[in-house]
């Protein structure tokens, strides 16, 4: 076996999907209307093998991801981080606010994202990084990156590629 040979694995599965809502802004001073996607993830790891020839246990992965994307399923999506998008949590609401612009929703139905927009490539970053914490944390793996893949509409991806130190 070449210890210097690197591959890949990679989980995409039709269940790897979430349903939920979002607003992004953009050009500084627009801001979408609330709106829906049916979002696709897949994942995908780089590095050596390990003693038993694989760089990651595929079902590990696959479950790992199901997590992160269930919590977003039938949601919607607000970023914490955003310098215009005011969001705030009262009496079991959640308030989002951009300019003369106010949504209240329950807060069960929400997930408070801290990003600074809920763009494909921020919510894939912020996939990529609950993944960092689980499989960073094992140190017997020699994972060396880490892809998130989300598909907002058909044929449109937004692609993050996170080192794992």
């Amino acid at each position: 076996m070449n210890k210097f040979a690197r591959y890949k694995v990679r989980v995409t599965k039709d269940h790897l999907v979430f349903s939920a809502a979002h607003f992004i802004t953009f050009n500084g001073n627009i801001c979408e209307r609330l709106h829906g996607h049916n979002w696709r993830v897949a994942a995908e790891l780089t590095g050596p093998l390990d003693e038993n020839g694989y760089v990651f246990d595929f079902i590990a992965l696959r479950d790992q991801l199901q997590k992160t994307v269930d919590a977003l399923d039938h949601r919607v999506l607000l970023p914490t981080q955003h310098r215009q998008i005011k969001v705030s949590e009262q009496n079991g609401e959640v308030e989002a606010t951009f300019d003369d612009r106010r949504w209240v929703f329950p807060r069960e139905d929400c997930i408070l994202l801290p990003i600074e927009n809920t763009t494909a490539e921020l919510i894939a970053h912020w996939i990529g990084q609950q993944l960092l914490t689980v499989i960073g944390s094992n140190t017997e793996n020699q994972i060396e990156s880490i892809q998130i893949e989300v598909e907002e509409n058909f044929g449109q991806w937004a692609i993050c590629k996170l080192p794992v130190s």
